[in-house]
């Protein structure tokens, strides 16, 4: 190829391909590759004009931008390119249902070719170019499908393999017989044969019960799937019955066929209809039709999928005013989509100048659609702070070749097209990529009209978001990124697709997958299975008090320290509510027959897979007398009794981002501007951050008291010694009032009235009395007692927590739980570790990858409960954040601790800087082998919480040689030195990807050079007198291992110079 083509335009052209097959040995060598794309080169003709083009060689075959591939780059082995031609030829017309042609455009004679391919004789004879085409039939042996006999009963039940047993069970041993004797003109069946076996069959009836099926799914869009005749009469489409499909068909293009009979024998008919069971894996034919959205009232154990006939897309022009404006005329953004419309029919481009371009889908004449893009101009920002490298090579794209989707429109009954009126779209734009930017709920005049979303964003991908340095732009001036990268923007959710892209299909999964709790656990759970590209979840469901935890918020209202897990922006950037539904209640009791959640609001929501992520929450407790808190105080195994009564209106305890701008609310309206105190009960780092959230809004710390109740284990809320003391100092400098050792005995002198006005607390000494106009208790975390007394009364293994085995399981296989809900099962002897001493995103994740496997069919799935007796190892830090009394910034890194670890510190060493007293206190652990376990940092100023992230589990001497500078008295500031120029290369996303490819340079001893082990061994071996780590230094610097260690920190300084400009590179002087 080398002939005709560069390298760099080879690889051009194998990132635009719409398909491209390798053809490979059993040992993975190549032997053949072919690259097809939707249109021919660009030298021969324009991309959206090549219908004109082939009209020059033949014109007694019907080209259609659906029915044809171009053959851009084939290359072959000597000896194997008429047999490799041949294979990719017959794999590429069965991947592709709708393909009938292969065409091959070129200026050169291919005398090879012309054994796969058929020469067509032009009809002008000045084309300059030769055409050939290879046609499906001479590589595809075609079904021969035909009306079902009763004779071929015992032939066709061959074909229904594990399948026979539930429809013999529901319709009898003879179902099928009795099912091809019905035929008439309403019903239909029809049998297919491949070389003279039997190898499918399909039931079509023209009979459906139209009013159940709209008692269930969501059918207004096709109106009801109902059409009147011009005699007023009422026409049914003909249903394709779930329980007679052509499962055993051997490929994806003879599904194809058997659609053609339907149509055929039903020809006035405009919808098939198919429905099928929720668990059932998506079979080839499924592609080809919507899904049809259930009602939220829907009790059907099935999900219903239908079809219409087939569109084009073409470009808009000023007569389809009038069809745009009847279809919108009942949206909300009818006249945004106007408004642009009419811009690009009068001047192509938006207000801004950007160019813009509109197009319509139609059928038979009819418009159904529209859609609306413009030139992407914020690509520097979409690959620096989006993972879109994950689906291209961003290199290969010009500039102008990247789109963004503004408006889209269409038909719901042609939703299914959506990937194909994107790859029409792309080729007709002359565009390669294209974004759509999802902004949050409060952005919603800026997103794509709600019915329409869905066909986007199961036609897209998700694109997950980049983690970003901060840097001090003014200090860096010069050598800061540029402005397109590191400007603020709203944060929105990016989809993506690409040529590529539009011909790979996702996975339909319809089982039923509810998770119970928003907690990090969850929302990271819920994270991973929505960002698998290749599949498409169809129910995903939420259950969680307050909804999803997707609202804006600001700092007047972070009452609760943060685990950093998912802030507001993450929030918007996942934007989760465009895949999960979302219930908004609480759960009452699971019923594992029936596999459904009983909510409080007498609602039921079914399950094929539970997942319990509700965490632990502040309870309110039930006030005892004096003697019984005291024993209670002493035995903390003994129960805690819930306040059963109704809670008074300024009582709060506060578990999530909901309660806190709920109580900002009220805080503002009955408290901050009247008298009055508020008091604090609790012994956790939330009080602290209450209090400091409460003097932000303008409350004096004479009116804030903060009560600690006694512990058996008394344990500081603050690991550091140091940041207790600040805190301590500050709350005393603000003149809270501070009481130790206070037991909560009485609330109103023991009346049951609303609101609060005191609260009485019992010491060892005395009792003490505070009159009160709002209380907050932070005073216990457990197990919400609704879900426990779910969880118990579904008997569920409950052992002062939900129990689990290492792979998250019940002892229900249908239910798996999470998080700090959760521990392990005394199997296992780790009765100090559970889920809730690690990161919970980390646990989220796992979580994920356990259940995934039963779903996603491109996994193994597990063929039984796991048999290790360890628990999983995690390595993600535990993080804990917020602001501290006195205007402080904290956060605290620490590795995994298990729970009540006394184990005495291990030999390590502690660096500090700072004071906290000058609001720069700065102190990282360093272990016995120089890395980085733990971070605490208390400042003044903003923190910079990702970079700092990124020093955990760091060696000190990637630091910059810390350990050594620090000795020397070179590091005054840990802030400032973790600023310098040289660190931002470790706080890159992709540095952990750089750091394990230099472990592999270093560990692998490939292409002659030595690896560490092997040096090592061979200084053991020598005995070497002189000193090793210069011996050692001396084999690694004459070794290949050194150059290419060299050559792979310039490439990743390069790749990514984007993110880091502040870095010479060779040349760069």
């Amino acid at each position: 190829y080398t002939t005709f083509y560069s390298q760099k335009k080879v690889r051009n052209i194998f990132e635009k391909a719409y398909l491209a097959v390798t053809l490979i040995t059993a040992t993975n060598e190549v032997l053949a590759h072919a690259s097809f794309s939707d249109h021919p080169t660009e030298e021969l003709v324009d991309q959206a004009c090549w219908k004109n083009l082939l009209q020059n060689h033949v014109n007694d075959k019907k080209f259609t931008p659906m029915n044809i591939l171009f053959l851009r780059l084939f290359v072959a082995q000597p000896g194997f390119s008429i047999g490799g031609a041949k294979e990719i030829m017959r794999t590429v017309f069965n991947a592709v249902v709708e393909l009938e042609y292969i065409c091959l455009l070129t200026p050169y004679r291919e005398a090879a070719l012309e054994k796969i391919f058929e020469p067509v004789m032009p009809v002008k004879e000045e084309v300059q170019y030769s055409a050939y085409i290879c046609q499906r039939h001479n590589h595809c042996p075609r079904l021969h499908i035909h009306r079902a006999r009763v004779e071929d009963h015992d032939d066709l039940m061959h074909i229904f393999a594990e399948q026979i047993t539930p429809l013999v069970e529901s319709h009898g041993p003879y179902f099928l017989s009795e099912l091809i004797e019905a035929q008439d003109e309403e019903n239909h069946a029809a049998e297919s044969c491949l070389c003279g076996c039997f190898s499918g069959f399909v039931s079509v009836s023209g009979n459906m019960d139209l009013k159940l099926f709209n008692k269930w799914f969501k059918l207004e869009e096709s109106e009801g799937l109902r059409k009147t005749n011009p005699a007023h009469q009422e026409e049914k489409p003909e249903e394709k019955h779930p329980l007679w499909e052509e499962h055993n068909i051997s490929n994806a293009q003879q599904y194809d066929e058997a659609k053609v009979p339907v149509y055929d024998v039903l020809q006035d008919r405009d919808f098939c209809v198919i429905s099928v069971p929720k668990l059932t894996p998506e079979f080839p034919l499924l592609q080809s039709f919507i899904r049809v959205a259930p009602l939220d009232t829907s009790t059907c154990s099935q999900e219903l999928y239908l079809c219409h006939r087939i569109l084009e897309v073409r470009v808009a022009v000023s007569s389809d005013i009038p069809a745009v404006q009847s279809l919108t005329e009942s949206l909300g953004q009818r006249e945004s989509i106007s408004e642009d419309l009419d811009l690009f029919l009068q001047a192509r481009k938006d207000q801004d100048g950007t160019a813009l371009q509109a197009f319509v889908a139609q059928v038979e004449g009819r418009v159904v659609g529209l859609i609306i893009i413009r030139d992407e101009e914020d690509i520097e920002f979409i690959r620096a702070n989006f993972d879109v490298e994950r689906f291209m090579y961003f290199s290969q794209h010009q500039r102008e070749e990247h789109g963004r989707l503004c408006h889209f429109f269409l038909n719901p009954i042609f939703q299914h097209h959506t990937r194909y009126i994107f790859r029409e779209v792309l080729r007709l734009a002359h565009k390669s990529c294209l974004y759509y930017h999802l902004h949050p709920p409060h952005y919603s005049h800026k997103n794509v009209i709600l019915h329409s979303l869905a066909a986007v964003l199961n036609c897209m991908v998700p694109v997950s978001t980049r983690r970003q340095i901060i840097y001090p732009l003014e200090e860096l001036g010069i050598n800061a990124p540029s402005q397109q990268i590191t400007k603020h923007q709203a944060p929105f959710a990016l989809y993506h697709t690409n040529r590529k892209l539009t011909m790979e299909p996702k996975v339909t999964i319809n089982a039923r997958i509810v998770v119970v709790g928003a907690s990090d656990t969850g929302l990271a759970f819920l994270e991973s299975l929505t960002f698998c590209p290749h599949l498409r979840f169809n129910n995903l469901t939420l259950i969680s008090t307050q909804g999803l935890p997707d609202h804006c918020s600001d700092d007047n209202m972070r009452f609760l320290a943060t685990s950093h897990c998912y802030s507001d922006q993450d929030q918007a950037r996942l934007s989760l509510r465009s895949w999960i539904s979302v219930v908004t209640g609480k759960m009452k009791a699971i019923d594992r027959e029936a596999k459904h959640v009983e909510l409080m609001e007498n609602g039921n929501v079914k399950y094929d897979y539970l997942i319990l992520c509700t965490g632990l929450q502040y309870q309110v407790r039930d006030t005892q007398t004096t003697d019984a808190q005291k024993n209670n105080s002493l035995n903390p195994n003994q129960p805690r009794h819930r306040h059963t009564r109704p809670v008074p209106s300024n009582l709060f305890t506060l578990n999530d981002q909901h309660d806190c701008s709920h109580v900002h609310q009220w805080l503002m309206d009955n408290f901050v501007e009247l008298t009055g105190d508020a008091v604090l009960y609790g012994n956790t780092i939330d009080v602290f951050t209450c209090v400091e959230t409460l003097m932000c809004l303008g409350v004096s710390g004479r009116r804030i008291h903060v009560v600690h109740p006694p512990e058996d284990n008394p344990t500081s809320c603050f690991p550091n010694g140091s940041v207790e003391h600040a805190v301590k100092q500050a709350v005393e400098k603000e003149e809270v009032h501070v009481h130790h050792d206070c037991l909560l005995t009485q609330i109103n002198d023991g009346r049951h009235t609303d609101p609060v006005t005191s609260v009485t607390f019992t010491t060892d000494t005395q009792t003490l009395q505070l009159e009160c106009a709002v209380f907050f208790s932070f005073s216990h975390k457990s197990v919400d007692y609704d879900a426990f007394k779910a969880i118990n009364d579904a008997c569920l293994v409950f052992d002062g927590r939900l129990v689990i085995d290492s792979s998250f399981h019940t002892n229900d296989p249908s239910i798996y739980a999470a998080g700090p809900l959760t521990k392990y099962s005394r199997r296992y002897h780790a009765d100090q570790w559970s889920n809730s001493c690690f990161n919970c995103k980390e646990v989220g994740q796992s979580l994920a990858s356990v259940v995934l496997p039963l779903c996603d069919p491109t996994l193994e799935r597990p063929s039984g409960p796991p048999s290790d007796h360890l628990i999983p190892a995690y390595n993600q830090a535990k993080i804990q954040g917020g602001r501290l009394p006195g205007g402080y910034n904290y956060l605290h890194v620490t590795k995994p601790t298990a729970i009540g670890n006394k184990i005495a510190a291990q030999k390590g060493r502690d660096i500090v800087t700072g004071r906290t007293e000058t609001g720069n206190y700065f102190h990282l652990y360093l272990s016995s082998h120089d890395v980085v376990e733990s971070i605490t940092c208390l400042s003044k100023n903003t923190l910079p919480v990702s970079n700092l992230l990124c020093l955990y589990r760091k060696h000190q001497l990637l630091l910059n040689h810390l350990c050594s500078r620090y000795d020397e008295g070179l590091v005054h500031d840990m802030y400032s030195y973790f600023r310098e120029n040289w660190c931002f290369a470790l706080y890159h996303d992709r540095f952990a990807d750089f750091e394990q490819e230099v472990r592999q340079i270093m560990d692998s001893g490939e292409n002659g050079s030595v690896s560490i082990q092997e040096a090592l061994q061979k200084i053991v071996d020598d005995k070497a007198e002189s000193n090793q780590s210069m011996s050692l230094s001396d084999v690694f610097q004459k070794s290949e291992a050194y150059s290419a260690l060299r050559k792979s920190v310039l490439d990743y300084l390069k790749y990514n110079r984007y993110h880091l400009t502040m870095y010479a590179r060779p040349g760069l002087l």
